[in-house]
């Protein structure tokens, strides 16, 4: 607990750690501004894209579909890969983990609680950005029975429970990309090392998912599975998908910590 303690101090005297949280609070405002300025309807049928979008004008709790659909695949990841990537390289680079590692602590608890740490500013964020979108879809178009992707309706406090599960399953993804920033952490000594080779893995990853030729790998990335959230809202909720992905998520988690954990605790600490 102590070393939980002192990990989520440190955070919190970084400037980054606000300039993230301070994005993922005003990006719901952005959007909830753009389309009270905008006067476009719902696309035409079969256009595709994210037509729930367009129905954020009727009623603010989309607001929160919204900002969840437009970040999971590239914000998120990046402030996952920059909370995962200094919890040891940043920590080599700026000289204190030898320090650190000079009083009696174990690597493995040491290793456990930056994990945990770095998750646990993903998680606030997360938080912020869900309060931040109620109430700036509240403040602007109030809220109404949702209406989800397959036709049926439901109330209020319905809809709010699936967004609440739908951003929970959002930050099990978003541990996948910490606990792949933190693998590569143990690797280097330079934080931004670590934040460039986590990012370029997720971004690789959504690419080879955007191309059939590589569906038989669609599987095993885990990137494949950030949109499984939709999932939650379709009447009845299906929920293969949903699980397919927590399972993927927690064979990556559980993989890429065990190898962060071996390679840190035979890690020779120069600086």
């Amino acid at each position: 607990m102590n070393h939980i303690r002192r990990e989520f101090v440190k955070i919190l005297f970084q400037k980054r750690t606000y300039f993230g949280w301070a994005g993922l609070f005003l990006i719901p405002w952005l959007i909830t501004i753009a389309m009270r300025l905008s006067n476009e309807g719902p696309p035409p049928p079969g256009q595709g894209g994210p037509e729930f979008v367009f129905l954020i004008t009727s009623n603010g709790l989309y607001v929160a579909l919204a900002s969840l659909f437009a970040l999971i695949s590239f914000l998120l990841p990046l402030l996952a890969s920059m909370s995962g990537s200094q919890t040891i390289a940043g920590e080599a680079e700026n000289g204190t983990l030898r320090t650190v590692l000079m009083q009696p602590v174990r690597r493995g608890a040491l290793l456990t609680a930056k994990w945990f740490v770095a998750n646990l500013y993903i998680a606030i964020g997360l938080v912020i950005l869900l309060v931040s979108a109620l109430v700036a879809g509240g403040a602007f178009f109030g809220f109404d029975r949702m209406t989800l992707f397959t036709g049926e309706t439901v109330g209020v406090g319905h809809g709010i429970g699936l967004i609440c599960v739908a951003y929970l399953f959002s930050f099990v993804a978003m541990a996948t990309v910490v606990s792949l920033a933190v693998t590569f952490s143990t690797l280097t000594n330079s934080g931004l090392t670590a934040v460039a080779a986590a990012l370029v893995l997720v971004i690789v990853m959504l690419v080879l998912g955007g191309f059939s030729v590589f569906d038989f790998l669609e599987p095993y990335l885990f990137t494949s599975h950030f949109d499984a959230w939709t999932n939650f809202f379709q009447s009845p909720v299906d929920w293969g998908p949903i699980t397919d992905a927590l399972i993927n998520f927690a064979v990556w988690i559980v993989g890429l910590t065990v190898i962060a954990w071996l390679i840190f605790r035979r890690k020779d600490i120069l600086s």
